[in-house]
């Protein structure tokens, strides 16, 4: 029998971690900084000055950093200190770029708009962080937040369709993505469905060849609304959302049972899928062929097209970048805010600039891993891995579609990108996990209560010499 090496992040018997919440308060100062850094760049770029209201700018997003790390500091003291500042420099770096530009059109300002939400996102972060004490109480919530998140997914079929997508509700002045609020919800519902059923789905069932299929009774339910979720974006036109449940779905699926047959078959079925929608619906299809062929429209005498802007955005910008607000990637026309501001990012601050972003994604969600991996509740597991792979997935779909890697599939860039509901959404991701990553640092006392830490159980389905 072999036993599993001790976990780096859970504290052994008699050994408290560090709080380390003076990291986070200078990181977070740094992230501030160079947020901050990046506005006025823009404004000497573009105008030879400093922007006038860059204090006033740097002291809003200072302060808006700074309640939450105390919001941290009070509530979650043991929580990993990258989360915050990652969230908040992503945060700052996306400002700035649609700051640059809104210089650029006039008479599409989004900035504001967008530093209001950011602010709306941190003041919900707060919220999670201060009145949710446990990450184990959503486990009771599961069907609620099934049922909420089926609900906010249909509410937009009801409401007219905006760019050839039904994603959106629009009262007033007002507009938001109810989608984007469902993907955290059904999150939940994963998580707390195959922490309760993992055993049955691993270990039951009938073997065909070498994969072993779970029972119908066991593997429906999740199936069924999992297909249901996935039908109602389809009916939307909803395909990068639809492709988010789908990935995650998978990656949850394989966690929970540690079978990699699961990995195959959501590979081919997600191939099938877009196979047969792309060549069924004219929405998907125009951007397969965009795709396939992103000169096409050049070689017509019409001008390139997004995609090709997008190319020659990257191109142009070489290694170190023509720098901030020097670039011409806002001749993407439609979407450069939001589905394409990583082009503009990538002109302006090179391969080097556009490598330090993705750098930053990947170690916040090794983060959200490893808090989930350090665990010993599979519910809270499977939530901190599940919402990581939410930001793992959208940054792959958003990055793979502007640099003609994949077919463009209309996502927002978590945090960079213009777009209220997915900003919001996001700072709720990154609460989850402080929450997560502070119940997997925290001190426990023993069972006797005499003060000193009890060694950490593992969960008998995921150490090595399980069945």
């Amino acid at each position: 029998m072999t036993t599993r090496p001790p976990r780096t992040d859970a504290p052994p018997p008699g050994v408290r971690l560090p709080k380390r919440r003076g990291v986070e308060l200078s990181l977070l100062v740094c992230a501030v900084l160079i947020s901050v850094s990046g506005y006025a760049a823009v404004g000497l770029a573009r105008s030879g000055a400093v922007p006038p209201d860059a204090a006033r700018y740097g002291a809003g997003l200072g302060l808006l950093a700074l309640v939450a790390h105390l919001a941290v500091r009070f509530r979650a003291p043991y929580a990993d200190p990258l989360l915050l500042p990652i969230a908040v420099l992503l945060n700052g770096l996306g400002l700035a770029l649609i700051y640059r530009l809104d210089l650029e059109t006039p008479n599409d300002q989004a900035a504001a708009t967008q530093l209001v939400w950011s602010t709306l996102g941190v003041a919900l972060f707060i919220v999670v962080v201060l009145l949710l004490r446990d990450h184990r109480t959503l486990q009771g919530y599961a069907y609620v937040s099934v049922a909420a998140a089926l609900g906010l997914m249909i509410l937009p079929i009801f409401f007219p369709a905006v760019n050839g997508a039904k994603i959106w509700i629009r009262i007033g002045g007002l507009s938001f993505q109810p989608g984007e609020f469902a993907k955290i919800l059904l999150a939940v519902f994963f998580a707390a469905y195959l922490s309760a059923n993992r055993n049955a789905l691993a270990y039951t069932g009938r073997r065909i060849w070498k994969f072993q299929f779970p029972t119908g009774r066991v593997l429906g339910p999740i199936v069924a609304i999992w297909l249901l979720s996935v039908g109602v974006l389809v009916l939307e036109r909803d395909l990068g959302t639809s492709l988010l449940f789908f990935g995650l779905f998978v990656i949850m699926l394989y966690v929970a049972t540690g079978r990699t047959g699961w990995i195959a078959v959501g590979l081919v079925l997600a191939s099938a899928g877009a196979f047969l929608v792309g060549s069924l619906e004219p929405h998907v299809h125009s951007r397969v062929e965009d795709w396939l062929d992103p000169f096409a429209s050049i070689r017509a005498g019409e001008g390139p097209g997004q995609l090709a802007q997008s190319l020659f955005a990257f191109a142009a910008g070489g290694m170190l970048g023509t720098g901030l607000g020097l670039g011409h990637s806002v001749l993407i026309g439609f979407a450069v805010k939001s589905d394409f501001i990583l082009a503009t990012a990538g002109e302006e601050l090179g391969l080097v600039g556009l490598t330090a972003l993705f750098l930053l994604y990947a170690l916040l969600v090794a983060r959200g891993y490893r808090a989930g991996l350090s665990l010993r509740d599979p519910f809270g597991r499977l939530l901190a891995i599940g919402l990581a792979s939410i930001v793992a997935l959208q940054v792959f779909v958003i990055a793979g579609g502007v640099m003609g890697l994949i077919p463009l599939t209309g996502m927002a860039m978590p945090f960079l990108a213009q777009g209220g509901s997915s900003v919001v959404t996001n700072w709720v991701i990154v609460a989850l996990l402080i929450r997560v990553s502070d119940s997997a640092r925290a001190p426990q006392p023993d069972s006797a209560d005499t003060g000193t830490l009890a060694p950490v159980r593992e969960d008998a389905h995921f150490r090595e010499d399980a069945p």
